[in-house]
């Protein structure tokens, strides 16, 4: 039977049916851990992107809320030198587990361990967990002296554009950190594990889900400049207004070809507009550039719309296709992703987007923290409706999350103000911003959108403390 020997459940009902399930006799986990160890264990929401979205990877402000969904890891240091990985269901039944060498993963280069984990469909889930070690080992510098024993529960559906992916790289590393000793302050931890998407995973995510994941606050959004991780304030969200999110049923991923073409895009703008500034690049390897800019410090959200529409707007297309941009430019500044020279990319829409989402954010931000809010509600929900349309010509939405965003307009004198698709877009869940008190309404759309597509939609309602607010726990054999 274990008990807490360390810390506390804070009352959240996940980590207490998560023990509950540890202590059952018979289940099947009785055998996973060791009685001898104690076990770390950790928890972490995923997030609601409130507004700035995929804005994050140019340095916008963006507005994020912790959700109520979240994962747990609970990690033991083990005899050998391996890690054993298993995800349970929420009723505690087993579900999948992975098993590597952890002196073959330490030993590895990040673009092995990138292509080993892309090719194994099946266990690509793993590239989350156990990418936490490596990073671990290379930026930090720190050793395991042994291997682990990691066993994964999480409520946060996959897919949804709701982070699941943050939750359990935040929960598995807090976890790691607290069982081997670690000390590593909140917002570094989050920019490793930003690492561990981006260098392993191979997905080319922002910082923003990590961030809120680890240091978001209850019912507040957290204000962060992604340049690369300013946290800015925490914003308490305003009695009389709620955030909810409702799911598409597409599922979403940052893999995904449209949000890379995306982002690539927006820093092909970049570098576009620094060499109409006269600004000076210099080619690196592998089609990556480096750009003296005293004036933007690297980031497309530092150029005031006003500024672009005046100076620079003419200097970008429409569209271009890769190879002519690589022939007439070179390399870009992002480390993340390359140019397809065979792919034609929406490069005016991906460079307005950010840089007018950056300005929205900020305009966002700034009503919620006045005294007069509930006099600019349509304010509000308009900046969000702006923000959804800029997605819409980016090419990242699809019928599903486009329906939804049309329902809730459709329910406008209803109590909800405005709608957008979250995350990086093509599917994924649409966050709605209303007044207090307009669940039935939420519940309604719903109602209608299962009855129109078939798909039931799962309902993000609520709010829960980040990772560093909850620590960790220990447990120990009584």
């Amino acid at each position: 039977m274990y008990r807490i020997a360390k810390g506390t459940t804070q009352g959240l009902k996940d980590v207490e049916r998560f023990i509950h399930v540890l202590n059952d006799p018979f289940s099947e986990l009785t055998t996973f851990f060791d009685s001898r160890y104690d076990i770390s264990v950790s928890r972490a929401p995923g997030r609601l992107d409130g507004i700035g979205g995929i804005a994050d990877y140019s340095g916008s402000l963006v507005l994020e809320m912790p959700i109520a969904e979240a994962t747990i890891a609970a990690v033991q240091k083990s005899d050998d030198r391996k890690l054993t990985v298993r995800t349970i269901s929420r009723d505690g039944h087993g579900h999948a587990q992975f098993e590597i060498s952890l002196s073959h993963l330490v030993a590895s280069d990040y673009d092995d361990l990138r292509a080993i984990f892309a090719a194994d469909k099946t266990n690509h889930w793993a590239s989350y967990v156990v990418g936490v070690f490596p990073i671990l080992v290379r930026e930090c510098g720190f050793e395991f002296e042994s291997g682990a024993r990691i066993l994964i529960s999480s409520n946060v559906p996959p897919g949804k554009g709701v982070s699941s992916s943050a939750a359990l790289e935040v929960a598995t590393m807090q976890a790691v950190c607290t069982a081997f000793g670690f000390a590593i302050e909140p917002r570094q931890l989050a920019l490793l594990c930003q690492k561990v998407e981006n260098l392993i995973v191979g997905a080319p995510c922002g910082v923003m889900d990590q961030i809120t994941s680890h240091c978001g606050v209850e019912n507040s959004l957290i204000s962060l400049l992604c340049q690369p991780a300013e946290i800015r304030e925490t914003i308490r969200i305003p009695i009389g207004i709620e955030l909810w999110g409702i799911d598409s049923g597409v599922r979403h991923a940052v893999t995904g070809s449209d949000y890379s073409a995306v982002r690539t895009a927006a820093f092909m703008g970049y570098r576009i507009i620094a060499g109409a500034a006269g600004l000076k690049a210099k080619e690196l390897e592998d089609g990556i550039a480096e750009i003296d800019d005293p004036r933007w410090h690297g980031y497309l959200c530092n150029i005031s719309p006003q500024l672009y529409e005046q100076d620079f707007s003419a200097e970008i297309p429409e569209t271009m296709r890769g190879s002519e941009f690589i022939e007439k430019y070179g390399g870009i500044t992002d480390r993340v992703t390359t140019i397809d020279p065979a792919r034609t990319y929406p490069l005016r829409a991906a460079t307005e987007f950010p840089i007018n989402e950056n300005d929205r954010a900020a305009r966002f931000a700034d009503l919620l923290k006045s005294a007069e809010v509930l006099q600019h509600l349509d304010e509000l929900g308009e900046l969000m409706f702006a923000s959804h349309a800029g997605y819409a010509a980016c090419g990242l939405t699809e019928p599903g999350t486009e329906r939804l965003v049309e329902l809730v307009h459709e329910s406008h004198g209803c109590g909800l103000l405005g709608a957008r698709i979250t995350g990086g877009g093509s599917g994924g869940t649409v966050a709605v911003l209303g007044a207090s008190g307009s669940r039935h309404v939420i519940a309604e759309i719903a109602r209608q959108y299962a009855q129109e597509t078939g798909h039931d939609p799962h309902i993000f309602s609520g709010s829960s403390l980040g990772c560093a607010e909850f620590g960790s726990l220990t447990l120990t054999q009584a």
